[in-house]
């Protein structure tokens, strides 16, 4: 008889590079590949603990000098949107959502290109190609939707984004929307709307990616009630923004082998028929 082995995630480190969010910081990742048929599986797992989702790898910062990066996703149960909130859900409400298989478009391109250049043209995706805009779209092992925006006025679409479906939620790969119209506020109207296609679903989490205390580009993710933060091994409530300063400690890190020693892996054996 010939038995079948599970082969358990093997975890890699980055070479440390200058730290997109923090001035004067090095960031490195800690990573494992996402494929085969417990692709889902992992994922799942994975995202509960931290790590996020990039074509087919997982990750998750693991910097040896900085511990400010911290998971973060909503509560849909405990969110409740201020008077901000509710006028941006309001001046959006127009916009027509559309939801579809992972495939990328030219005028996803388009629209992608003309957000960077506005908002990222020094960041690490400015250069990216309409080749490698269709890999960071397509190439997904799990369940994945692009949801678009349309305005129904001129047919223009407004913005878009990257959302996997997990066991618990959504998570908020990738968005980008219009820079023509900076008073909308369209990227929080984004997380505002799949914040109601998780409650529809009856799914309790929207996962947004990191949040990063000092970084102003992550400011505005404080500002969602109900938000959550991945830290200790665990899922806490978000308490004031600026009491997290402190955990840009150097000591605030585990070392590398025993972050990998703490991650919860689900069950990968074979199934059996």
């Amino acid at each position: 008889m010939r038995h079948t082995l599970p082969i358990a995630p093997q975890f890699y480190v980055t070479a440390p590079q200058p730290c997109p969010y923090l001035e004067g910081r090095m960031e490195r990742k800690l990573f494992t590949a996402l494929q085969g048929e417990n692709a889902e599986t992992l994922n799942n797992s994975l995202s509960g603990q931290g790590f996020r989702r990039s074509q087919n790898v997982l990750y998750r910062p693991s910097c040896a000098d900085c511990a400010a990066c911290l998971s973060a996703r909503i509560d849909v149960s405990k969110f409740k949107p201020s008077k901000s909130q509710r006028r941006t859900i309001k001046r959006n409400a127009h916009l027509k959502r559309r939801a579809t298989s992972p495939w990328a478009t030219e005028d996803q391109y388009e629209l992608f290109r003309r957000y960077l250049d506005s908002r990222h043209a020094d960041g690490g995706m400015a250069d990216m190609d309409v080749f490698e805009f269709a890999a960071m779209i397509e190439e997904t092992p799990i369940r994945s939707r692009v949801i678009e925006y349309t305005d129904p006025s001129t047919s223009q679409l407004a913005g878009v984004c990257l959302t996997d479906v997990l066991g618990d939620g959504v998570s908020m790969v990738y968005s980008f929307y219009t820079p023509d119209r900076p008073s909308d506020g369209l990227g929080n109207y984004i997380i505002l709307d799949h914040i109601e296609i998780a409650r529809d679903a009856g799914l309790p989490y929207v996962y947004l990616g990191y949040w990063v205390p000092g970084s102003r580009k992550m400011g505005y993710k404080a500002k969602f009630s109900g938000l959550e933060v991945f830290m200790g091994g665990a899922w806490h409530p978000m308490r004031d923004p600026e009491a997290f300063e402190l955990e840009k400690h150097p000591l605030g890190n585990d070392p590398i082998a025993e972050q990998v020693a703490n991650i919860s892996l689900p069950d990968l054996s074979p199934k059996r028929s």
